[in-house]
């Protein structure tokens, strides 16, 4: 085994995936909380002296008490190194999600135990099985008045079609939580909270006498039905797991840290490793081939006493060097890594090398998009990641002609990150873009960020388009003709979008023009 393919080995690179308010901020800090990467655990909502989310670092997003950008986080535990990659929760951000999980090797899906599944959880998990992304399940919340575990097993597997195979299994009702059996090791573990749950919760491990004792009926009934899962044959099975057939599952309770810890030794045993990644060839690339990178996201002003651009990649083949120049494939320039950077919401640390599985964070990428390929040596290029259909469009204009060009830039950084799609055309011209979004959300992010990060205010105009098609030059001059539809070209990537205000217009427009080309994006294909 190479120095490379070793490091690699120990590498888990996972993301948290889940519904708004399933507690997804919440676990990446008791994961880390319990990695000892910070020594206290913050509230989503952070109000009477108790810290906010670290990963949640933009004013919106502590007001609100949701994750609009994703952060990643590195930390090492029980000898592997963990990249955590935070992703957004609530559905007009599952863009960025989507580009998350190109750049990650497994998912833990938390539920709430109340809940269950709900349709972001779904949403998500689909991308999940379209990317063949390994899941662990995560029923949280379980220190909380909630469904029965058994029901909450039967709708996993009706759902999502995954085999659930429970790793631990609850001691005590949702709200009545004591502890849990794990199924693995046949221990009983009882959990004691901590204040506040901002420390690491205290774990007791129980003998079988012992927990009969303490905990009695509750006892009794966990390890019938733990008894019951094993005759069924609700075992773990590592290649049903990696083949995204089945999904272990653990129960806990992030807030108050319990089962966190359980969750972490999960991940160091059974989620995959970095694995070869296949190049737009079709060819899966060796790990310990010269280094690769896919960049899968691009944040301004992370830092604003800084101004800088950080494109964060994920080392996919070889050995990273900070310092080492590599090649940008879309435009075969180089490009220097003099400062790269482990980011976690807005702290950094300086990295120095890294290994497929990595997420490094380079400053100043003022040339790099999502998407994008990073080499060293011979060339190679990773299949670039799709853009969602947008269904909300609007006019952006600067509220004062003094700051055009702020405005101008503003737009520019932010249709660069991907934060939004930004679509042009001669009959609008440069200032007033439509902007376009898979929810209404990112209209927000945008106003909120233009302000102020670039002094400059924007009214928006809504349009009355609900879709889009990606088409040609040829369908473009026939659909410009038409009531109801407009083409826009988007910046990103030049592509030509045919936007209509409904269904039916768009159909109504086929059928009097056969051989329009009219193909769906990702989420326009249902």
């Amino acid at each position: 085994m190479s120095a490379v393919t070793g490091e690699a080995a120990r590498r888990r690179t996972f993301a948290v995936i889940s519904h708004p308010d399933a507690g997804k901020s919440t676990m990446t800090e008791a994961l880390a909380l319990h990695a000892s990467a910070i020594t206290q655990a913050g509230a989503v909502h952070g109000k009477a002296g108790r810290r906010g989310v670290t990963s949640d670092w933009m004013e919106m997003e502590r007001a609100r008490g949701i994750s609009i950008t994703s952060a990643a986080l590195r930390f090492e535990y029980r000898g592997h190194v963990f990249n955590l990659v935070d992703t957004p929760g609530h559905a007009d951000f599952s863009e960025d999600t989507y580009r998350v999980l190109a750049a990650v090797d497994c998912a833990v899906m938390l539920l709430d135990a109340a809940k269950g599944m709900e349709p972001q959880t779904m949403k998500l998990f689909e991308v999940c099985r379209h990317r063949r992304i390994p899941v662990i399940t995560f029923v949280n919340k379980w220190d909380r008045p909630g469904r029965e575990p058994l029901e909450l097993l039967d709708e996993i597997e009706e759902r999502t079609g995954l085999r659930p195979t429970p790793v631990t299994w609850p001691i005590g009702a949702a709200g009545n939580f004591h502890g849990v059996v794990d199924r693995l090791d046949g221990r009983a573990v009882r959990y004691t909270r901590t204040p506040g749950g901002a420390t690491k919760a205290l774990e007791t491990t129980l003998t079988p006498e012992e927990a009969e004792a303490d905990l009695g009926a509750d006892w009794t009934r966990a390890r019938e039905e733990s008894d019951l899962l094993a005759a069924i044959g609700a075992e773990h099975d590592q290649k049903a797991f990696e083949a995204h057939e089945a999904t272990p599952v653990l129960f806990g309770a992030a807030l108050s840290n319990f089962g966190v810890a359980r969750l972490l030794d999960v991940l160091v045993d059974l989620a995959p490793a970095p694995a070869p990644r296949t190049d737009v060839e079709g060819a899966a690339r060796p790990l310990d081939a010269p280094f690769a990178g896919l960049v899968f996201k691009v944040q301004a002003n992370m830092d604003p006493a800084h101004r800088d651009r950080i494109a964060f990649v994920r080392v996919c083949s070889g050995r990273f060097e900070r310092g080492m120049v590599l090649t940008h494939a879309a435009t075969g320039r180089p490009f220097a890594t003099k400062y790269a950077q482990s980011v976690f919401g807005q702290e950094r640390a300086t990295i120095d090398e890294a290994y497929p599985g990595d997420v490094v964070g380079l400053v100043n990428a003022t040339a790099l998009r999502p998407g994008d390929t990073l080499y060293e040596g011979t060339a190679v290029e990773f299949p670039p990641i799709p853009s969602f259909a947008p269904e909300h469009f609007a006019v952006a204009r600067s509220r004062s002609t003094a700051k055009a060009k702020q405005f101008r830039r503003g737009i520019d950084q932010l249709d660069g990150e991907g934060v939004i799609q930004v679509l042009r055309s001669d009959l609008r011209g440069d200032q007033a873009p439509v902007l376009a979004a898979v929810g209404p959300m990112q209209f927000e992010v945008v106003q909120h960020r233009l302000a102020a990060e670039f002094g400059a205010e924007i009214v928006l105009d809504r349009l009355e388009y609900t879709l889009a098609r990606r088409t040609d030059a040829e369908s473009a001059e026939v659909l410009r003709r038409q009531r109801g539809a407009e083409v826009l070209m988007r910046g990103r990537d030049q592509a030509l979008l045919a936007v209509f205000t409904d269904q039916w217009r768009m159909r109504s427009i086929q059928r009097e023009h056969e051989g329009l080309t009219l193909e769906p994006l990702i989420a326009g294909q249902g």
